[in-house]
């Protein structure tokens, strides 16, 4: 429109849609494509160059409210700018709109093409995202923070694995317990999806894993998978809010988590976290074991309160469930930022976990 050659988007979840203006995106995500002999295949995809932006509608023309608060429409004003129209007739004699299916506009399977080396029409389905382009980078006067995109919650995920790595590595073959993680999409958007937290994954692996220690008769499987629900762990581990110094009215003063301060216990009595006496003493026993600080957030009575997957997993699956998660500021910007011992921190607190909660049993 106008000149410009532009993308339709979605926004995703509760972002804090302001920060995405004026930077230089990307792509990023998975393709479906046809293959040479006819086969097709998913693709992973993504784009290291600068693609688009979306730029930031000048001072000048803004009414007086709208220098007050910048509060952008998702519909109208998100629309990243792709190409210049001058782009497009640059690339008129290549294949039109009509002859890649009529979905995307071509320009932009073309790039991902390029990008994959097949043909644009072999491009048959995508489910991508924009990104920003700027690499991760500490600061701070001794490096002590981490600013990134997608920390909440891919921080967790990654020391997840790690953690759980690392205790396959050093557990003896003899010991009794099994060590998981789970890795749920969507929790942004309420986890109800074939592959989100409200599915059935949890107590399918669950069930699974049981019924491999469960005797050879009938029924022994499901008093196993009970036996097995009763006597397990949940860490539902997720990003924590840090207090803000420009915006410290915003914590209970006696709740208030720092950055490089150890792993938050998250608490909330009407359920908006799982955390319970007894599954909180159980991390700050881990957390005394292991050496490792620990904070405690609960939200303000005049404050709304987040939630995450612990409370729906607990629910449907009766596990013990403690809520926890590394503190951060900025959450859900396009970059956001956690404290740089806190990520040794919390990796050290998951290998505690697996490590010695038999202990504590």
């Amino acid at each position: 429109a106008h000149g410009y050659l532009q993308l339709n988007v979605e926004t995703y979840g509760g972002g804090l849609w302001h920060t995405w203006f004026d930077r230089e995106l990307t792509l990023a995500g998975s393709v479906i494509v046809k293959q040479a002999d006819g086969s097709f295949a998913r693709r992973l995809l993504f784009v290291r160059r600068p693609l688009m932006r979306v730029p930031s509608l000048c001072i000048h023309l803004r009414t007086a409210e709208e220098r007050e608060k910048f509060a952008p429409n998702k519909e109208t004003h998100l629309a990243p700018i792709l190409a210049c129209a001058v782009s497009e007739a640059l690339n008129a004699d290549k294949p039109s709109a009509s002859s890649l299916g009529g979905r995307h506009a071509p320009e932009l399977l073309r790039v991902i093409g390029e990008e994959l080396g097949c043909a644009p029409g072999d491009v048959l389905d995508f489910d991508l995202t924009l990104c920003d382009t700027q690499p991760s980078a500490t600061w701070g006067l001794a490096d002590e923070f981490l600013s990134a995109p997608r920390l909440d919650n891919q921080l967790t995920c990654y020391l997840a694995m790690l953690a759980l790595i690392d205790h396959a590595k050093e557990a003896p073959p003899s010991q009794p317990d099994v060590a998981m993680i789970a890795l749920f999409d969507h929790e942004e958007v309420g986890s109800g999806s074939a592959q989100g937290a409200c599915s059935t994954v949890m107590s399918d692996a669950l069930q699974r894993v049981s019924s491999c220690f469960a005797p050879d008769e009938r029924h022994a499987s499901v008093e196993a998978l009970s036996k097995t629900a009763r006597r397990s762990f949940l860490m539902a581990a997720d990003l924590a809010h840090a207090v803000h110094p420009n915006y410290a009215e915003k914590h209970e003063k006696e709740h208030a988590p720092k950055l490089n301060s150890g792993t938050v216990i998250k608490s909330n009595d009407n359920q908006r976290y799982a955390t319970n006496d007894a599954t909180g003493f159980v991390v700050r026993e881990l957390a005394r074991l292991a050496g490792l600080t620990v904070q405690e957030f609960m939200v303000k009575n005049d404050c709304p309160c987040g939630s995450t997957i612990g409370p729906l997993i607990s629910q449907s699956t009766g596990l013990r469930t403690v809520d926890i998660g590394a503190p951060c500021l900025s959450m859900h910007s396009i970059r956001e930022t956690v404290g740089v011992a806190d990520v040794e921190n919390y990796l050290q607190l998951m290998k505690a976990f697996f490590g010695r909660f038999a202990e504590l049993e």
